[in-house]
């Protein structure tokens, strides 16, 4: 009998079950609903920072300091205040949503210690990040957007750079995969793509989430391929090496500067917006601050937040293209298609793998598992027939 790709891929999605594909689909939808809630929450909290007059409060206490000061403590105060406000969605979100679906076991104490760290280096980073932004709106005037897409770039550049190194290791353990048959394999796969084995990692991911997961993170000296605890116990020892081709796909291919000069784009045209915005969204909150006022912070923010939102088709397409390039750079490398299919099938729990062609455009960063594994059964037919032909 002829093998069939159309009828493996079916198989594959099948084998989950209709209860898991129910629940895989149901969390889905519901990850898309609270990208709304979730702006509807930032305005909230817009509105109850800005009526309060808080940053206008302590502005004035901070009148004779220097300008930098002044503007950087604002901001972090105000990225921590809005944290501590919409902590109550914040829980829920990342924590009792996912917890109802299985998604983490993590202890609800060692969760707020560690979002009590993110927001943090979050406030400490954004303020640094606004600060930029305050000083190109002086200096620069009317043209401050355009030169918003370089502090963009260089933002995003040094903390993907540190991320492996100061920021990634506040939060899980990173060490060398134990010895033995995958870390064997895994290190050969390195060797082929001249990637140094100290580049390939293991962490404790089921410390936060039970997801099937892996990536590559930093840029220079501090980039670097991570698998998951959950992956390497949940998989067979062909599945983490596709797994692992997928990732040094990313890590040869160079995707994350691709990212970089996405987010370049995407910061200047949403300055740009938000520029000519700003005076009619700050005076429906009844607000006086201007665009260059750190006081205007939470407007500024907000509507960002809002063209974000429509601005995540085109960067889920920039990482869709990167994950269908990685996904054939480990077929052709490592040549498991049905090792990639396997791993593939076991992300279907938290993504569901049949969405609509519209719903994969506007909310999948990655093409659907039903896509990727109809790709990797192209590519076994394919290998069939060269292997037929000799």
């Amino acid at each position: 009998m002829a093998f069939d790709p159309a009828t493996e891929t079916a198989r594959y999605i099948d084998s989950l079950g209709p209860e898991a594909l129910q629940k895989a689909e149901s969390y889905t939808i519901a990850t898309h609903w609270m990208l709304l809630a979730g702006l509807v929450v930032t305005a909230i909290v817009t509105w109850i920072v800005v009526r309060s007059g808080l940053l206008d409060r302590l502005s004035a206490k901070l009148q004779n300091r220097g300008w930098a000061l002044r503007t950087w403590t604002i901001c972090v105060a105000f990225f921590v205040i809005s944290a501590v406000i919409s902590l109550p969605w914040g829980i829920y979100e990342q924590w009792g949503f996912e917890r109802s679906y299985g998604r983490t076991d993590q202890p609800l104490s060692d969760f707020l210690a560690q979002n009590a760290i993110g927001i943090t280096i979050s406030s400490i980073l954004g303020g640094l990040f606004f600060l930029g932004v305050y000083a190109l709106i002086r200096r620069a005037g009317k043209t401050w957007w355009i030169w918003s897409g370089g502090l963009a770039a260089f933002a995003a550049a040094a903390t993907i750079l540190l991320a492996p190194v100061v920021i990634e290791p506040m939060f899980n353990e990173y060490k060398p995969v134990p010895a033995g048959p995958v870390r064997t394999a895994l290190l050969e796969m390195a060797d082929e793509a001249n990637i140094p084995h100290d580049r390939v990692l293991m962490f404790d991911g089921s410390r936060q989430s039970n997801n099937f997961t892996a990536n590559v993170s930093g840029v220079f000296g501090s980039a670097r391929i991570a698998i998951s605890d959950v992956a390497l116990k949940q998989a067979s020892l062909d599945e983490v090496k596709a797994v692992t081709g997928h990732e040094i796909g990313h890590y040869v291919l160079g995707h994350v500067w691709r990212m970089v000069f996405a987010i370049v784009f995407i910061a200047m045209l949403g300055f740009f917006l938000a520029d000519r915005l700003f005076n009619r969204v700050a005076a429906l909150f009844g607000s006086k601050a201007t665009i260059g006022d750190p006081e205007g912070l939470p407007i500024l923010l907000l509507i960002v937040s809002v063209l974000g939102l429509f601005a995540q088709p085109v960067v889920n397409s920039v990482t869709r293209v990167g994950e269908s390039e990685a996904d054939a750079y480990s077929l052709r490398t490592a040549n498991l298609p049905d090792a990639l299919a396997g791993a593939l099938v076991k992300t279907a729990e938290y993504r569901y793998p049949r969405p609509s062609a519209l719903q994969e455009v506007i909310f999948y960063s990655h093409p659907s598992v039903e896509n990727r594994v109809r790709r990797a059964m192209d590519w076994k037919a394919e290998q069939l027939k060269k292997a037929e032909a000799r």
